[in-house]
């Protein structure tokens, strides 16, 4: 047989392995909220897999190496969390702090800074780590900070800054 066959049938095999789950760099703060969705999220893959494993399907096995790719992904962020105090700072914003800005056109947005698993865009979540997260840190109201984008850098002005309910 040649070896061209070999390695095909090997990287066929390996092809039915999840790619793992890139862990950031940034370290993994987080609010009290983002730690019981991390927790939450945690207890619904265990309880999938326990549920994926009684069934034992072999059809559904990329389905379980998924679910145990995901666990060891979560788990090791859940075990990486360092909850941050509660934002209560109407001052300077910091990661739990709700924070209204102002971009160019005079439009104000009103976002909450957290951690990197809790963060979603549509309900106005924003991770501190991210380009706009990172210019809103340590803002001040009244503060112009630049929001490096990819689309093109933003100046934007800090409007308000509303302690985590």
């Amino acid at each position: 047989m040649s070896r061209a066959f070999v390695n095909e049938d090997n990287a066929a095999a390996d092809a039915s392995q999840p790619v793992e789950r890139l862990v950031s760099p940034q370290p993994n703060y987080l609010t009290a909220s983002g730690l019981l969705h991390l927790q939450t999220r945690v207890a619904q893959l265990q309880a999938q897999h326990s549920a994926q494993s009684a069934q034992g399907d072999d059809a559904d096995k990329q389905r379980l190496a998924d679910l145990e790719r995901d666990l060891r992904y979560f788990n090791q962020r859940l075990q990486s969390a360092q909850v941050v105090t509660p934002a209560i700072s109407t001052e300077k914003a910091q990661i739990g702090s709700w924070v209204t800005f102002a971009d160019e056109q005079g439009t104000e947005h009103r976002v909450q800074l957290v951690g990197e698993d809790q963060a979603d865009v549509t309900a106005g979540l924003i991770n501190w780590g991210s380009p706009l997260g990172r210019a809103l840190l340590g803002a001040k109201p009244g503060d112009e900070v630049l929001w490096k984008r990819p689309a093109g850098d933003q100046l934007i002005e800090v409007v308000l800054i509303e302690a985590d309910a």
